[in-house]
């Protein structure tokens, strides 16, 4: 890193140690005084007025305060919420850029009551701490590119159980780097892992009645401080974690929220930002100062195109980079951070920012190209190189298995990367069966129903159409001839997505059979429902699933992103063929045929073999005839032998099998 981008890397605002002190800077627009107040645990122990510069900074120097020193803000305007003003210094305000906290956000009602009617909020809130950072990582690139396998972490729930990690440290981003885990993700073959959000969040208002937490951490209120319950180290916990993975050769991308925080909507709590300046961090319906935009569902939109905005993002994004080195980000309901008044735009300025700035624009950037404001679907629309979710590949691929009708043009399009969505030479695909929303891998093939009494919502929470089917009882069986197809089911589903080309995503767990009890809407379950079981995980299906892992690593051309086209490359073999089960080509009626339950995709990889992929949705076995060529026979990676080498090649019904050309 160049000592230009060094400067530039350096946020104007937060409290910053010196020599002689602490320089401490906010930003509003609106506020016509603010206050940095110090405190000892929650007794106030100084209050200092910060100075109002030019451009909305207020700043103030404070000789002789240490690293470590407990701070907040207090805020004086008009308070007017009809006008999108909320000033009142009564309520501690969080620092935007705080980059450490003391303890975890609680949620009390008397963060959300009216000026006046509530008091001091000083002894419910949360301090930021005055922290000196350490020396940048050393620069380097990242170890994910595109095509790799990334493996999503609710990093509370993901060792919480787990027998081999020391109790002290389950639960947290440390024990990430324990060996065992390390050598689990190696035998996956993973090439980074997604932490779901760890940044400091609160909890929604109405989970604590119900008795609830939130498990997930998409309701953020610090955008650098990570949370306290699962980094107890702080920055250095997940600098070191990063470090021990990158040196097993896995990458860390984190999941931020830069859309909404959990100030919610008029009646939510006031905790940073809408105490510092409302109308400029959030967005509001044009025609109404007092009504805030809802294009999240949590309440509140970030006004991603504000500048100041942009740059608290930026500032953010930069620092997990400088002081953790991770390879980069997934960004949620991604569609706000290129919204403005006139909608969705792909070259927005923080778009563009991401993509050209001196210490971001070589990351992995991933976008959740969705959200609910209006054009909300952006699906292929981001610009390069934004890899995407791809929610049609998950519910394509799971109404083939599901055995929906005219679905095998669908699948050999998801298959080969999704043409139809993402546009250029390469797709930007990431490919995914289940994630942490929605059912679990294992609950797809157990559950035709969602089960979400366990949220106290009355099971009206979460989608109703998951494209999920149960083989024949709803739910946990004893039933071995169910249970067989259910793994059978999983086995297909699991190969599928190895097996397609691009980027995929695997959520931790799915590759051993994790199960939410038909939960579908697990964020406020920090409990055994979202616990990883461990010690009774399918250690059948996981082996399976190091299998497919191994095929994916020994065949590059599975994790070829460039669109196939059927030419011919120099040995005269066709990028991609697609057979029926007899070996001959694909025709118009047979592509049409709302019947048909299988094909075969046939890739030249690039030591001049060639590569099956087998698929067969029929509960019956198939026998399949693959392409000869003198001096080559097939083999088949994930099922055994044929026992005549003459006979012919059977494949198993709800079967997705990969074969290799091995010369003889």
């Amino acid at each position: 890193m160049d000592q230009k981008s060094s400067v530039l890397a350096e946020p104007r605002f937060g409290a910053r140690p010196t020599r002689a002190g602490v320089d401490f800077s906010v930003w509003s627009a609106s506020a016509e005084r603010i206050w940095l107040c110090l405190f000892d645990g929650d007794s106030e122990t100084g209050r200092i007025e910060l100075r109002a510069g030019q451009g909305g900074v207020f700043s103030a120097t404070v000789p002789g305060l240490p690293a470590g020193a407990r701070y907040g803000f207090r805020a004086e305007g008009p308070y007017a919420p009809d006008q999108g003003l909320w000033f009142d210094p009564d309520k501690l305000l969080m620092d935007p850029y705080a980059v450490a906290i003391d303890r975890p956000y609680a949620y009390d009602m008397r963060l959300a009551l009216k000026r006046g009617a509530g008091g001091d909020t000083a002894a419910l809130m949360p301090k930021a701490v005055v922290t000196a950072l350490p020396e940048p990582v050393k620069a380097e690139p990242p170890l994910f590119s595109p095509g790799g396998l990334i493996y999503e972490v609710q990093v509370r729930a993901f060792s919480k159980l787990h027998p081999d990690v020391p109790e002290k440290l389950r639960g947290t981003i440390a024990a990430l780097a324990h060996p065992a885990v390390i050598d689990h993700l190696l035998r996956l073959n993973v090439s980074a892992v997604e932490l779901m959000p760890v940044t400091a969040w609160i909890d929604e208002r109405h989970l604590g009645p119900l008795g609830l937490t939130n498990a997930w951490g998409y309701n953020p209120v610090s955008f650098m401080a990570l949370d306290p319950r699962i980094a107890p180290g702080g920055i250095a916990e997940l600098r070191e974690t990063v470090a021990a993975l990158r040196k097993a050769g896995i990458g860390v991308i984190l999941d931020l929220v830069f859309n909404h925080t959990g100030e919610s909507d008029e009646f939510g709590p006031t905790l940073s930002l809408r105490g510092l300046d409302n109308q400029t961090y959030y967005r509001y319906a044009p025609d109404d100062p007092g009504k805030l935009v809802n294009d999240t569902g949590t309440g509140n939109t970030l006004a991603c195109d504000r500048p100041v905005v942009r740059e608290l993002v930026l500032d953010s994004l930069r620092h997990f980079v400088r002081y953790a080195g991770v390879d980069g980000f997934r960004f949620d309901l991604a569609p706000i951070l290129g919204r403005n008044d006139d909608g969705f735009n792909p070259d927005a300025p923080l778009l563009r920012a991401m993509r050209e700035d001196a210490i971001l624009n070589d990351r992995v950037m991933i976008a959740e190209p969705w959200d609910i404001g209006p054009d909300g679907y952006q699906l292929g629309n981001f610009p390069a190189p934004f890899l995407e979710w791809n929610d049609r590949f998950r519910d394509d691929i799971r109404r083939f298995w599901r055995r929906d009708r005219g679905m095998v043009g669908t699948l050999a399009t998801r298959l080969a990367g999704s043409s139809d969505v993402f546009k250029g030479v390469a797709t930007r695909t990431v490919n995914f069966l289940a994630a942490h929303d929605g059912f679990s891998l294992a609950d797809l093939v157990a559950y035709e129903r969602k089960h979400n009494e366990a949220n106290g919502e009355m099971n009206r929470d979460g989608h109703n159409e998951n494209f999920s089917w149960n083989n024949g009882i709803e739910g946990e069986t004893a039933d071995a001839a169910i249970l067989a197809e259910r793994r059978r089911d999983l086995k297909a589903l699991l190969a599928t997505l190895f097996f397609s080309r691009g980027t995929i995503m695997l959520t931790a767990g799915d590759e051993f059979g994790r199960s939410q009890q038909g939960n579908n809407n697990a964020y406020a379950q920090d409990n055994p429902i979202s616990w990883l079981d461990w010690r009774n995980r399918d250690k059948v299906l996981e082996e399976f699933a190091f299998t497919l892992a191994a095929i994916r690593r020994e065949l590059p051309t599975l994790r070829d992103c460039t669109f196939l086209t059927g030419r011919a490359n120099e040995a005269g073999l066709p990028d991609v063929e697609w057979l029926t089960e007899v070996g001959r080509p694909m025709a118009e009626q047979d592509w049409n045929d709302g019947g048909r339950s299988g094909l075969t995709m046939v890739l030249a990889a690039e030591d001049g073999s060639r590569i099956a992929i087998v698929i067969n949705g029929d509960r019956r076995a198939t026998a399949i005839v693959l392409p000869d060529r003198a001096g080559f026979r097939w083999t088949n990676l994930t099922g055994e032998q044929r026992s005549d080498p003459a006979g012919p090649l059977v494949i198993a019904g709800r079967t997705c099998a990969c074969f290799v050309e091995k010369a003889e």
